[in-house]
């Protein structure tokens, strides 16, 4: 069974991404990288030698912090991307990745938080792995910072009016997200309870995010649903994969 490594900095697993996943037939190694709540952390390897790809998850750590785990998850990235394995970012994971392969991340002044219309350039609305989501979607954001200056040879895919590099790819195999598609309605209560702060600088209150679940959701999870085929079929297929 092919493997991929999943680093989890947060109480926040890979959600309907995950799931997706193990339905085609993967198997995940699931390292919890930062510390939990029951003060627990989980070695972080110190190469992909036996994976099949690699799974950046997001979490609350600043993108551009220098902690052992964020360094070590950095070196990780770059050999993947150098080896050609897929690997996919998630929200911190999409700005490590930035960081990792050349790029630049920085806070922004007002947080990106709750359902958002991200928009597919033209690349993004040529670009297999986003078949099947529409050009203009709701999509749900957590986060304090973003990537303002993307890798060196990135093409970009899609950004919402907040942030504008939403969604980018490198090369055939390495693709990142800002936004949580991952995300179900059970984690979507995860983040109101915890992102109190967060919510309170973006101005949402929990009234105001419930008015938008009850707008956007059923939307969101169709094309999150998509997206998730997507990339187990596209980022991750079996015949392409090139672990040593």
């Amino acid at each position: 069974m092919a493997t991929i490594l999943v680093l989890q900095p947060s109480t926040v697993g890979p959600g309907r991404l995950g799931a997706t996943l193990r339905d085609h037939a993967f198997k995940l190694d699931i390292r919890k990288i930062d510390a939990q709540p029951d003060g627990a952390v989980d070695p972080i390897p110190p190469h992909l030698d036996g994976y099949q790809g690699l799974l950046c998850l997001g979490g609350p750590a600043a993108p551009d912090a220098d902690l052992p785990w964020i360094e070590a998850e950095l070196e990780l990235i770059r050999q993947a991307n150098d080896r050609q394995l897929p690997l996919v970012g998630i929200c911190l994971g999409h700005q490590l990745i930035a960081r990792a392969l050349g790029g630049e991340v920085a806070p922004m002044t007002k947080p990106e938080w709750g359902f958002e219309t991200v928009t597919l350039n033209h690349a993004g609305q040529t670009d297999s792995l986003l078949g099947g989501i529409p050009w203009d979607c709701p999509q749900f954001e957590s986060h304090t910072y973003e990537v303002t200056t993307p890798p060196p040879g990135a093409t970009i895919l899609a950004g919402s009016e907040s942030s504008k590099f939403q969604v980018m790819r490198l090369g055939q195999r390495t693709f990142s997200f800002q936004y949580h598609f991952e995300v179900d309605a059970a984690m979507l209560d995860h983040f109101v309870r915890t992102d109190a702060e967060i919510m309170e600088r973006a101005e949402i209150t929990n009234s105001v995010f419930r008015a938008q679940a009850l707008e956007h959701y059923e939307m969101f999870a169709r094309a999150a649903d998509r997206l998730c085929v997507n990339l187990a079929t596209y980022a991750f297929p079996f015949s392409s994969l090139t672990a040593v």
